[in-house]
Order: structure tokens, then C-alpha cells, then sequence
């Protein structure tokens, strides 16, 4: 995974309004911490942060955070990230210290590839309830996705954790059995059966009615009764 260099400033006033006018000069203000370190205010520039976001790994992107006036750059990552409501401008980011050789837990895309033919023709579709997975790696076994193929899925087939192919280094405490996607019949198809089993239904039973309306009544005599009861007269 490649590592981005930042250039947080430190020595920023904290506070709503501070705040405000960093922002308007397209600084981003944060906070470092983490190994045993107290909570540092920072200031970072947006289009730098941004150029971190927008890399394939994305929040899980690794940033050679250059503190102000330390001589040693501090690996990190992006533990949270505050956005606006209805801008989504970032508003605050939080950045955790960590280590090359210990392990954190981060949280990673899980992305479907291929198509589900069997699942298009049969009117069904793909749900996929699990979007991420926490997985536990160290720094530089962190994947950017976890991939699985769905081109073999047929309805009511489950894909489960246990079916991620996790890489080298990589493990994860979520259950084995949770669902990350599976095959069902679309809403519409379901509807589509409800009808038809409706009308199934009441066609059944007005072919039961109109065969109860045709038969012969118990106490009626039929022509077969009747032309038995002339021959014995005779």
C-alpha cells in the first residue's frame, strides 16, 4: 500500500469559530494522537487531505504525518472524519498513531465482482447486506477491497464471511456465518407469484363451484334410476 506524506501545523486555536476561518482558508483542523500520546491539535491542508481520500485505499490510506517541528515523520492513519451535513466538506479528521509491526483493525470494502446471469434470468438479484469488513492486519498488509465473484450465484445461494478470500496476514473477528450478500427473487417477482398463485386459486375455486352447480342432486333420481324403476313396472 503506498503512503502519503502530510504536513500537519500545529499550535491552532480550538474552538467553533477558529475553526470556521480555517476552513474558510481551506485547512481542515484535526487532532493527532495514539502510542501513548496526548491529543495534539493540528491543522492540515485540505488539498493535501484530499489527495489522501481520493487514493485507492481511501480512509484506510496510509499518511506520513510530518508534525510541525518534530524531525521524524509518524505513520498514521485516518481514525474518523467529520463531514457536513449538507455540503459533506470535511470538518474535522482525527489521525491515529500507529506502528509498522503491530496490528490495528480497520474497517474494508467488500466489492462483488462478475454478474449473477442465472440469478438476471430468473428475475431474482443480488443483495448485499455486509458492505465492509473489519479485519485485523498490520499497516502494510491492510488491502484497499476485499473482492468475491457472484457470477456462479443461483437464487438462494448465501455468500458468507467464511467465503471472503482473506490475503496473507489479514484476519477478521466477525463471525464465519454472517451474510455478506445472497441471491433472492426480486420484488417484483415475488409480487409477480403472488398473483398468479391468486389467480390460480380462485380459478380453482370457481371450477369448483361450477362442477358442485353441474352434478345431479343426492335425492334427485338420475335417468339411469329412472329407466330402472319403469323396467321393473313392466
Amino acid at each position: 500500500m503506498a503512503e502519503i506524506t502530510l504536513t500537519a501545523t500545529t499550535g491552532r486555536r480550538t474552538g467553533t469559530r477558529p475553526s470556521r476561518r480555517l476552513r474558510a482558508e481551506a485547512k481542515v483542523p484535526a487532532v493527532v494522537y495514539g502510542l501513548g500520546r496526548e491529543p495534539l491539535p493540528v491543522t492540515v491542508d485540505w488539498r493535501e487531505l484530499r489527495a489522501a481520500l481520493i487514493t485507492d485505499a481511501g480512509l484506510n490510506a496510509l499518511i506520513d504525518l510530518q508534525i510541525e517541528g518534530e524531525d521524524e515523520s509518524q505513520l498514521s492513519i485516518i481514525k474518523d472524519m467529520l463531514r457536513h451535513p449538507i455540503t459533506r466538506t470535511v470538518d474535522h479528521v482525527d489521525f491515529l498513531l500507529i506502528r509498522r509491526d503491530q496490528e490495528i483493525s480497520v474497517d474494508v470494502p467488500i466489492v462483488l465482482e462478475g454478474e449473477a446471469e442465472e440469478v438476471e434470468q430468473n428475475q431474482g438479484m443480488i443483495e448485499q447486506p455486509m458492505l465492509v469488513l473489519t479485519i485485523n492486519a498490520k499497516p502494510g498488509n491492510i488491502p484497499d477491497q476485499l473482492t468475491h465473484d457472484i457470477s456462479g450465484m443461483v437464487i438462494g445461494d448465501t455468500i458468507t464471511v467464511a467465503d471472503l478470500d482473506l490475503p496473507t496476514g489479514v484476519t477478521t473477528d466477525v463471525d464465519p456465518d454472517d451474510a455478506v450478500a445472497s441471491a433472492q427473487h426480486s420484488r417484483a417477482a415475488i409480487e409477480a407469484e403472488a398473483i398468479e398463485a391468486a389467480d390460480a386459486q380462485i380459478a380453482a375455486e370457481q371450477a369448483e363451484e361450477a362442477s358442485d352447480e353441474e352434478a345431479p342432486a343426492e335425492d334427485e333420481p338420475s335417468d339411469d334410476d329412472s329407466a330402472a324403476e319403469g323396467g321393473d313396472e313392466g
